[in-house]
């Protein structure tokens, strides 16, 4: 009798779990029968996570994304449980205490520009440099972070928002490039960076007045469209710039 050979888990990752479109993520791709396992970084576990799961199919590891060395140690489990073919990158920082999006020149600060740009760029080029190896050489996989139209330069026609803006224009030009490494090594691979929209969470709720109706979207609305545009991008998207319907966005 033959002996069955056993297939390698199908892996979606989720970096960033415990935030609005992050958490959405990772629910709509619990359900996704594509994926055998959705393994959801965080420092936190996420507020919503089932208590019990008879499949098994959640699997929450915790990880800072400006530390490496919980980055490798997540990498390290990631790969005990199989090769991911789908990593998003759902993290960010717009506003917080001490920090609020720059209106004027005379507004920016060296340490509120280092933040913006650890937490928008760093993090998510040292996320790609921890979980990229692992993905599969011989399959499609994608690796999708969540960046902003407002940092495209092309389409920037209001000017404010210094360290913001700047900081999701590095994250781009971060992924482009790692897109053109990766393609070396991963023919099938693609790296794209990804608009979510105006999504009603903590991080848009100051600047949603301006917002025109029908354009605010929810956690669970933002994550569906993402995850329709991941699903139809070909390899020609490799180091790209999309919105949330889709559409490609300048740089």
């Amino acid at each position: 009798m033959a002996e069955a050979v056993s297939t390698p888990a199908r892996l979606a990752v989720v970096v960033g779990g415990a935030g609005g479109v992050g958490g959405a993520l990772a629910r709509a791709l619990a359900g996704n029968p594509s994926y055998d396992r959705v393994i959801v970084l965080s420092r936190r576990l996420p507020a919503d996570w089932p208590a019990t799961d008879a499949q098994d199919r959640m699997v929450w590891m915790p990880a800072d994304i400006l530390d490496e060395d919980s980055l490798a140690a997540a990498a390290v489990r990631i790969a005990a449980l199989g090769a991911p073919t789908l990593i998003l990158i759902a993290t960010g920082i717009l506003h917080g205490e001490g920090l609020a999006p720059e209106k004027t020149l005379r507004a920016v600060t060296a340490e509120a520009l280092s933040r913006v740009f650890l937490v928008n760029a760093v993090g998510p080029a040292l996320v790609a440099k921890h979980l990229l190896p692992l993905t599969p050489r011989d399959q499609p996989s994608v690796l999708a972070a969540l960046s902003a139209r407002v940092g495209s330069i092309g389409d920037n026609r209001l000017g404010g928002w210094y360290g913001y803006r700047a900081s999701k224009a590095a994250l781009n030009m971060l992924i482009h490039t790692m897109a053109i490494e990766h393609r070396r090594t991963r023919p099938l691979g693609v790296c794209v960076a990804l608009h979510p929209g105006t999504v009603d969470t903590a991080l848009s709720a100051p600047f949603q007045t301006a917002v025109p109706d029908g354009r605010l979207f929810t956690a669970e609305q933002s994550a569906a469209a993402l995850l329709a545009v991941v699903d139809s991008l070909g390899l020609e998207a490799n180091g790209g710039f999309f919105a949330w319907d889709g559409a490609p966005i300048p740089w």
